[in-house]
């Protein structure tokens, strides 16, 4: 499973960051208030939480606005938020899988939906795309901060799937339902994580050979998709990593 599939982490390798920094903070803060009214405000009892507040800080969101969105989930604002997939295709009939956080499942299936058809793709039927894209955990370390015979041991004793070492990290895959159990079991024996979430993983990339204006078109349907509020991850199978900018 090499490359890259999960937009916002290959945007942020391309330096997009700075200019996305507060729509990235919009949606970690709605993200924050949303897991702390449905459970313990307490991240240690509370797995999504404390994922959302790391997330938070790998994006370098400031301890004051974490503790603002904590403390927003106490007032009642009359907005339900849950948790949506939208399954469809972009350009060239690349796969896409978009997760959103809504309060208004219309505003975000419309919203998408003009997206991919403004750009040649199109919204498809529950299944049709998912299917081609594992489900899992994903945790990485920086391999300056863990030994690989000390990943390895707390992967295969926490019930991890596959121990993946990559160029700077060692990566980490579990089935959905073990991802928050292993992501405890190497909580405590490391200090720092350096990134874990449940993606959506191509089984199998995409095979295009993209010139640099196919690229940007690839690009534009992403970014374009991202600027949506209720959007919080996209993922493709396109391999990112080959993307020509």
């Amino acid at each position: 499973m090499a490359g890259h599939s999960h937009w916002a982490g290959i945007k942020h390798k391309k330096g997009r960051a700075d200019k996305e920094r507060s729509r990235i903070f919009s949606k970690l803060s709605r993200e924050i208030t949303v897991s702390a009214k449905l459970g313990d405000k307490d991240p240690d009892m509370n797995p999504r939480l404390r994922s959302a507040i790391q997330a938070a800080k790998q994006a370098n969101m400031p301890k004051d606005d974490i503790k603002r969105a904590i403390n927003k989930s106490e007032i009642n604002d009359g907005k339900n938020y849950e948790n949506l997939r939208y399954e469809g295709f972009g350009p060239f009939n690349s796969a896409l899988i978009i997760e959103t956080l809504t309060d208004n499942k219309n505003r975000s299936a419309s919203s998408i939906r003009t997206v991919l058809q403004k750009n040649g793709g199109r919204m498809g039927e529950t299944g049709s795309t998912s299917h081609l894209f594992l489900n899992c955990g994903v945790i990485r370390i920086d391999k300056n901060k863990c030994g690989e015979e000390e990943v390895f041991e707390i992967a295969t004793t926490s019930g991890a799937k596959d121990c993946i070492n990559l160029k700077k990290y060692h990566e980490i895959i579990s089935e959905k339902e073990d991802f928050y159990k292993v992501k405890s079991e190497f909580e405590k024996k490391l200090d720092n994580i350096d990134y874990s979430g449940i993606e959506w993983r191509p089984l199998n990339y995409l095979s295009l050979n993209l010139n640099k204006e196919q690229s940007e078109k690839i690009i534009n349907t992403l970014e374009s998709l991202e600027e949506l509020d209720d959007v919080q991850n996209i993922y493709t199978n396109v391999n990112l990593s080959e993307i020509k900018i």
